[in-house]
């Protein structure tokens, strides 16, 4: 039994206190924001401040891949969520017409999950955390500073001081804090590091809204839940008890598409989507919300594989984290977290070992989902921002290439749609699943000639007009 402190307690942080405290280690989950977790969903969404999680009131969705994490690992807190009034949402409900065999498969429940706004799935997995005998979590307790001892000839975190100087001893401590961690800053004033670090600016813009009905029901979803539209794109996605989130994503440097702000522009661009204009015929129970900012970042422990540091790992978002637009966030750290359960299990007691395991399984499992995402947004910006310039976008990677060609050819593939979804849900990368040469070059030679499918709504002069107009 290890002694185990996870800093964060947002979703992903109480996740993996819940699953190490399961596998039966002592496990203790600070959290910075002090206010207890409400007693009901509506009092979450309502008045559960929540500083600590930068979007906690924009759109949020659990993917199916984190729903089957849940399913297997938490049982009880997916159950939780559907008893919250989560939406069950089923990817693959709606094929394209233009595939003929639309007969459901075996293997298609992985397309399925149930999906909460951010406020009722933390106000739900708090619930169950408070009654698990072997986790304690203490609200209101930021750290003030990292344990440093010496181990293997390297820095070693042996625990952790709170402000009111009380010091918590750990085997291992957790890095849950999300994308503004401030675990790099602890342990530069411990005299540790620098660590690794890739970041740039994603180069997005949020403005969105959620919307309810009267009576209970969620409006049918047409369109990918992330839809491009020329220079920007269209985020809906379901939520629980007959709400929904719309949003618009738009390049941060699109200066006439930061009218967006306004209700009254924002509503005139929604309805000029044919495929999204039903979405705004509900109750808004949220005022025009905008993100920007958002920073894409990577951090590593153990550059080529050699740990600099032992007794900490970085875990979700404290890890990685991309532009939220596709909805891997939580299902991503989902999968995060049952890995470091499984690689605490394996290392009996050696921090070294566990250093080297644990920077191994994060780089073969979970890294190249943020190289995908990564190389996604990029193309993405510079295909909004090439529309908004009137020129060509610039060379794709061929990462990109393979991707718009698997887009193109699952139109009209039953056995590509499913490979397709299998990237959107979090089960495989599409770098994964078109690793052999063979099946690559059947999606490029499927998809050549084809012009690429793409919904209606207004082009780049019609998309100023309405700006102006509103």
């Amino acid at each position: 039994m290890a002694r185990i402190v996870v800093l964060g307690g947002g979703f992903c942080g109480l996740a993996a206190g819940l699953m190490l405290a399961r596998a039966d280690h002592e496990v203790t989950v600070l959290e910075r924001d002090p206010e207890p977790v409400p007693a009901s969903a509506d009092e979450a969404w309502e008045r559960w401040p929540r500083d600590g999680v930068t979007q906690f009131r924009l759109a949020h969705f659990l993917a199916p891949g984190g729903r089957a994490v849940l399913e297997a690992e938490l049982p009880d807190v997916l159950q939780g969520l559907v008893e919250a009034g989560g939406c069950r949402y089923d990817t693959i409900e709606n094929l394209p017409p233009t595939i003929a065999d639309q007969e459901r498969r075996p293997g298609d429940e992985r397309f399925a999950t149930v999906t909460a706004r951010r406020p009722v799935m933390e106000q739900v997995l708090g619930g169950v955390a408070a009654r698990e005998p072997a986790l304690e979590v203490r609200r209101g307790c930021p750290v003030k500073s990292l344990v440093i001892a010496q181990q293997h000839g390297l820095p070693h975190v042996s625990g952790v001081r709170l402000d009111t100087g009380e010091t918590i001893a750990a085997d291992l401590v957790v890095d849950a804090m999300g994308r503004r961690s401030r675990l790099p800053r602890l342990l530069e004033d411990a005299g540790v590091g620098p660590i690794e670090e890739e970041a740039e600016d994603s180069g997005f813009i949020y403005y969105g809204r959620y919307f309810s009905s009267s009576d209970g029901s969620t409006p049918p979803l047409y369109t990918p839940p992330l839809c491009p539209l020329g220079s920007f794109s269209i985020l809906s996605l379901p939520a629980d008890n007959g709400t929904w989130a719309v949003g618009f994503v738009t390049a941060t440097g699109d200066k006439p598409l930061k009218e967006l702000r306004h209700i009254d522009r924002w509503e005139a661009v929604l309805r000029a989507c044919p495929a999204h204009a039903h979405l705004i015929d509900g109750e808004p129970i949220s005022e025009m919300l905008a993100m920007g900012g958002l920073i894409d970042r990577y951090r590593r422990l153990a550059p080529g594989g050699k740990p600099r540091v032992t007794g900490v790992a970085l875990l979700a978002d404290a890890f990685s984290c991309t532009n939220p637009s596709l909805g891997r966030g939580i299902s991503l750290g989902l999968k995060h977290a049952r890995s470091l359960r499984d690689t605490v299990a394996s290392m009996d007691g050696d921090p070294l070992a566990f250093a080297e395991a644990w920077d191994l399984a994060t780089e073969t499992k979970h890294t190249p989902w943020y190289r995908d995402t990564l190389d996604e947004d990029r193309a993405r910006l510079e295909e909004m921002e090439a529309i908004r310039e009137g020129r060509d976008p610039s060379p794709p990677s061929d990462l990109t290439v393979l991707r718009n060609a698997l887009i193109t050819a699952a139109m009209t593939d039953a056995d590509l749609f499913r490979t397709y979804l299998d990237s959107r849900v979090c089960v495989t990368t599409v770098a994964d699943s078109l690793a052999d040469p063979a099946a690559a070059a059947r999606v490029i030679e499927l998809a050549a000639g084809k012009t690429p499918f793409a919904f209606p709504g207004p082009d780049r002069e019609e998309l100023t007009a309405l700006l102006e107009a509103a």
